[in-house]
């Protein structure tokens, strides 16, 4: 592939709900760009951007691709750079990592199933970050599917910035070409996305009256002077109408929507110009990071004759493939065989060859200029989020903006041989995918991983197996109870015993009561009198107390709340020892602990869910059934309401499943630890029982 100047780059994300077609859009734009001869779809597995064999198993994106494509357009050659991204929310990663490199957007929307929550998700994406977008409406060839009630669904829901840009001609319920609102033309289609000019029927007239009036609005509010035209009757020119448009969408004041067929390879040709036509260069954007040399904040123009910056946002890391850094260069040019400099790392990285990937697969270039996207193998230190410079010029931008996990497993290698093999296996899978996060517990002996949802964490087990060779259990895990008392009693533990030679002999009669401090295990004091027992063994009555509250004698959890106080006992010159008081002591403990009332508390978190008004019953009414307490509801932009609510920690296991059930995927939760309260009694007598047929390994 040859090398293209930033003004013929453009950088095309392409977003939706699962299911949408993306992939297949993909498919189509490289199939009709030439760049592949032959056209594969999801169902056989032959696609370019979904090589992974659990993407080719699923029938499904996990990753998101890069297909770069060449196209001959009006004004000279392009190469448009597809990052096709999953549309399924539990790997909202991939997508964020590519919106962070993206200059535009095609929101792929299933005409037939209309606005779904993916399709929501995508928009809310471009906004924040303000992204040009386009919807492109696939399954045209459906006859069920309505292009009419999808536009005015997709108004209803985004404002008057949507604007068609097409209209459906169809034939014996069939969908055989479009009209061109711009340049008010009929198209029929003649052999895949090629067409002719045709007449525009009488039917689209109504339709098409009010897409182009809607359009000339839209132009004639980019500038006075077109206000002027627009009023006083005059018509714009195509070429007017084509420029103001164009400053419409780069500055996200319109969003048009086209149309295709994907199965049919219809309405690509048409795509491919308005990309070229309608979308930004990188050129036209400023990239802005911090000079890490000054702490001061530096702006640039993408401009390949500048120093060189660039910006990892994806590492691919396959045992088959080897490691890729994949890159965006900024500023400057990046060429193989020469040194770059991680200013996140401090070190310096020797680049080999420079690549970009097609898919799975790299092809060497001599160069990649200003606004490009490649990629580096074989990178030493360097990971996702870190920015390659010059170390005279130490430029850093900020990393893609992750979602933060909360769904979490507890895990274990299926053979107890195979932990270090599985270690590394998780290691390598969180250098490629930032939403996965490891931790041990050591509380309660477990290990466990985090991620967005349960699909995820399911995919990623496929993985260790299919890639690694190693197997990994996924299992529901262990919460952090903790175990406390309600009374005060007094009790007496004695330690005797005898075996020729010394014996062991401690005696202690303590007190046990309520702290009131939750944040503690315990307090200790003593108030002996009259040396009953000797103050060097004070601190082995403690120690006897301390080693007692990692682990209740109710079910098992740490104790806290506790106050301990030594009373009396009696000791004997020869055969009392610290380890004996020790003992006493533990005896004393677990004795008292289970007459003074013991109660198991459990952890509380602060929970905010985000809905659609409309799903807002639902989710109270679940979160009662989890015996959470709602606390409030605000109303957010967007039609959503935001519910804050108490619930259990226990309860909230598989709540991410559940959730999206209720709302189509259209839900989200985040949570944080507030406190520990005393668990129901149903609840402690189920945990009792569950730790006394499984006691912690």
């Amino acid at each position: 592939m040859k090398v293209y100047d930033t003004g013929n780059i453009r950088n095309v994300v392409l977003l939706g709900h699962g299911g949408a077609g993306k992939t297949t859009v993909a498919e189509a734009l490289a199939y009709v760009t030439g760049t592949t001869t032959r056209m594969g779809s999801v169902p056989e597995g032959n696609t370019i951007s979904d090589y992974d064999k659990e993407e080719i198993k699923r029938k499904f994106s996990i990753s998101t691709s890069v297909i770069p494509v060449e196209y001959k357009g009006e004004k000279g050659e392009y190469k448009i750079n597809i990052l096709d991204t999953p549309g399924y929310f539990d790997f909202v990663g991939e997508v964020e990592e590519a919106v962070s490199v993206a200059d535009a957007a095609i929101i792929v929307v299933n005409c037939k199933a209309g606005v779904e929550p993916g399709t929501v998700k995508a928009w809310e994406l471009c906004e924040k970050f303000h992204i040009p977008r386009l919807f492109f409406a696939t399954n045209m060839d459906d006859d069920h599917a309505s292009y009419r009630q999808l536009v005015l669904d997709l108004e209803k829901r985004f404002g008057r910035s949507v604007a068609p840009f097409q209209l459906p001609i169809r034939e014996n319920e069939k969908f055989v070409g479009f009209v061109n609102v711009v340049k008010m033309g009929g198209r029929r289609f003649t052999h895949l996305s090629d067409y002719e000019e045709c007449e525009i029927p009488d039917y689209v007239q109504k339709n098409l009256g009010i897409a182009r009036n809607a359009l000339l609005e839209a132009v004639a509010e980019t500038s006075d002077e077109f206000m002027e035209k627009y009023f006083s009757g005059e018509e714009f020119s195509v070429e007017e109408i084509q420029s103001a448009l164009r400053a419409s969408v780069k500055t996200c004041q319109m969003v048009p929507v086209l149309m295709g067929s994907g199965v049919n390879i219809q309405g690509f040709n048409v795509l491919l110009q308005v990309i070229e036509k309608y979308f930004p260069a990188p050129d036209e954007f400023e990239t802005v990071g911090v000079d890490a040399s000054t702490g001061e904040r530096f702006t640039a123009k993408y401009n390949s004759e500048a120093s060189l910056t660039a910006k990892v946002w994806k590492t691919i890391v396959d045992p088959f493939m080897g490691k890729y850094s994949l890159v965006k260069v900024c500023t400057g040019t990046l060429k193989p065989n020469s040194e770059a400099y991680n200013v996140n790392k401090e070190q310096s990285e020797k680049i080999g060859k420079v690549y970009i990937l097609r898919g799975e697969t790299p092809v060497e270039v001599p160069e990649l200029r200003s606004g490009d996207i490649g990629a580096v193998a074989k990178l030493s230190v360097t990971t996702t989020g870190d920015t390659m410079a010059l170390r005279n010029a130490p430029i850093l931008y900020h990393g893609p903006q992750f979602s933060k996990p909360y769904t979490y497993m507890a895990y274990r290698a299926e053979n107890k041989s195979d932990e270090d093999k599985l270690s590394t296996a998780l290691a390598r899978m969180m250098e490629e995918d930032k939403t996965l996060k490891t931790m041990g517990d050591p509380e309660n002996r477990q290990s466990l991983i985090y991620g967005i949802g349960d699909q995820q964490l399911d995919v990623v087990s496929s993985m260790i197996r299919e890639r690694y060779n190693v197997g990994i259990i996924l299992e529901k895990p262990r919460f952090a109870y903790r175990e406390t008392i309600r009374k005060t009693v007094k009790v007496q533990g004695k330690y005797k015993k005898q075996s020729g030679g010394h014996g062991q002999y401690g005696d202690v009669i303590m007190e046990f009561a309520p702290s009131g401090d939750l944040e503690t295990p315990y307090v200790f004091e003593e108030k002996v009198f009259g040396g009953s027992v000797p103050k060097n063994y004070f601190p082995a009555v403690e120690k006897g107390i301390q080693e007692c509250c990692k682990a209740g004698p109710l079910a098992g959890y740490p104790v806290v709340g506790i106050k301990a106080t030594l009373l009396d006992g009696s000791y004997h010159p020869v055969d009392s020892s610290e380890q004996a008081f020790k003992t006493a002591a533990s005896l004393a403990f677990k004795d008292g602990f289970m007459q003074a009332q013991p109660v198991l508390l459990e952890p509380i978190v602060s929970l905010k869910v985000t809905v659609p008004d409309s799903n807002t019953g639902d989710i109270m009414g679940d979160l009662t059934k989890r015996r959470g307490r709602v606390l409030g509801m605000e109303s957010i932009h967007g039609g959503k309401q935001v519910i804050s609510a108490e619930i259990p920690m226990s309860n909230l296991y598989g709540y991410n499943t559940d959730l999206r059930s209720m709302t189509g995927g259209a839900g989200e939760y985040e949570y944080e630890f507030a406190r520990y309260e005393q668990a129901p009694g149903d609840i402690q007598k189920q945990i009792v029982e569950e730790n006394a047929q499984n006691p912690q390994q």
